[in-house]
Order: C-alpha cells, then structure tokens, then sequence
C-alpha cells in the first residue's frame, strides 16, 4: 500500500454568540481540522484498497488531537462529525476509506463517546465545500446536537488529492428549541439514546 503523501493541513475554529436571540453564558465553538492528501488511487480502478484505510490512522489520531486541544480539552467536547472530499480523478469510494481511520480516532481519544460518528463524502473540484454533520459524541438522537460545520479551501481538491476532514463542537446549537431527546436525559447504552 502507497504512503499518504500530505500536501497540506487547514485548522479553523468558529465561536457562534448567537443567532439573533439572546447571547448565551458561553459561545458555541466548533472546530475543523483538514487534511490535504493525495490520492494513491486517482486516475485508475484499483479493486484492493482497503489496505491504505491503515495508513490513515496515525493522521486521523493526530487531527483528532489537535482538534481536541483547539477546543480546550476531551472534556469539552459533546459533538462530532468526519467527511471527505475526492479529486476528479478520483472516485466517491475513496473518501469511505476515512469512515474507520476518522472515526475511530475520535472516539479513542473521546474516552466517553458510544455514538457512531457521522459522515459525509463526495467527488469535488478545486474549490469545493462540504458540509459535514454533527451529533452528539454519546447519543445519535440528542436533536439540539445535530449540526453541520462546512469546510473547503480554495485550492482543493486537485484532481488528484483527498481532503480528509474531522470536525468537532463544544455544544448544541445556539438557541436550540426543537425538542427531542435532552443530553441531560443521555442514557449512554446503545450510542443511540
């Protein structure tokens, strides 16, 4: 299996006071944490490629860490979500190999999160945007967490480059009111409720 070859990585933190109601205590912050890389696989049909999803988790570890400490720390951490944007030349298949080296760094070092971490993925030109969705690291159904944090870069993808995107959040939507099952009432069993 090829080494992952970086280009590039892109950090940004977003702190949200509002969102025309009141200003809350404490802002909401998001983080997302981008690596640009390219992709072993453009350009052909490769049947074997699962074996490169290995070489991916000392990167999903590394970003997963940075991202935690942009935010403060694992204890501040209630939301969570991983995706990826593929070159031209490459193929949507490609971006599935992040599912298991993003997740699972994650909730390795979110020593408390049960939830499946969600995910999003698609074939872009440069210039591209992806909206990755948030939930709650212990509970999918926790409504006020669902979210989504969009992240791009001009430059990115090339046709044959792999943006690989984590992305966490300190908290639920500002001004959530929609109801649904309250982080409060997490039962924690299942990663669903």
């Amino acid at each position: 299996m090829p080494d992952v070859i970086l280009r590039k990585m892109i950090y940004s933190v977003e702190e949200i006071f509002h969102e025309g109601g009141p200003q809350p205590d404490t802002p909401l912050r998001r983080a997302a944490a981008l690596a640009v890389i390219e992709n072993p696989f453009a350009g052909r049909y490769e049947p074997e490629i699962q074996g490169f999803m290995e070489h991916l988790k000392p990167l999903g570890l590394s970003m997963a860490a940075r991202l935690i400490d942009m935010l403060g720390g694992a204890g501040q951490i209630q939301g969570y979500g991983k995706g990826a944007m593929i070159g031209e030349a490459g193929e949507i298949e490609h971006g599935a190999l992040w599912h298991a080296p993003g997740g699972y760094a994650m909730r390795q070092l979110l020593a408390d999160s049960n939830a499946i971490v969600p995910s999003t993925k698609k074939v872009a030109g440069v210039g591209g945007r992806l909206d990755v969705p948030i939930t709650h690291i212990n509970a999918s159904y926790v409504r006020s967490h669902f979210d989504s944090m969009e992240v791009g870069s001009n430059d990115t993808p090339r046709a044959n480059e792999m943006v690989l995107a984590l992305v966490m959040s300190t908290g639920a939507r500002i001004h959530n009111r929609a109801g649904g099952l309250d982080a409060a009432d997490i039962i924690g069993e299942d990663g669903l409720r």
